[in-house]
């Protein structure tokens, strides 16, 4: 069940991110940028080759070899049920739909399709992706950050609980 629910969301935040795309390519890249959500951003067509902020652009094979690569391994993991937080889990669901949906446009069309783009501080331009990626990266990170201070808590009252026996046991 759990491997049909992941399967699901992936699915639907990958078919989330071509519809984002298709609008894209079919409006933004048609009629031209326009900004939105107070002149705070706009969509601008941008058909990135390389991975963020058009990194390994020179480098095709590599981006998409070590991007299928990444994308097999955390499926492999989430899949194979090798992580039992569903917070983990779920950040894991978020890099693999952007990485899918990523792969997916490099794969049809030799590049990324991105269009949001932030008019309030000099950034890349990006896509539903790229959110989901960055998202899920950032959960992850911070989910790992929180259960290491939560197993150095319990090994600190661990030591401190032995020590306490140890000097009970002395007396």
């Amino acid at each position: 069940m759990f491997q049909a629910i992941c399967i699901a969301a992936i699915a639907l935040l990958t078919a989330v991110d071509q519809l984002t795309k298709y609008v894209a390519i079919n409006t933004v890249k048609v009629d031209g940028p326009f900004e939105f959500f107070f002149g705070l951003f706009q969509f601008r067509y941008v058909e990135n080759t390389g991975a963020a902020f058009s990194s390994f652009s020179e480098n095709k094979a590599v981006l998409f070899l070590f991007s299928g690569l990444l994308l097999v391994g955390v499926l492999i993991v989430l899949l194979g049920r090798k992580i039992e937080s569903k917070f983990a889990n779920i950040s894991l669901v978020l890099v693999a739909a952007g990485g899918l949906g990523n792969m997916i446009d490099r794969v049809i069309n030799g590049y990324v399709v991105d269009f949001i783009e932030p008019l309030f501080v000099d950034f890349a331009v990006y896509n539903f992706a790229d959110i989901c990626i960055t998202v899920g990266a950032f959960l992850l990170i911070g989910f790992e950050i929180v259960d290491i201070i939560r197993e150095s808590k319990k090994h600190k009252m661990e030591e401190e609980k032995a020590t306490e026996e140890k000097a009970n046991e002395n007396d």
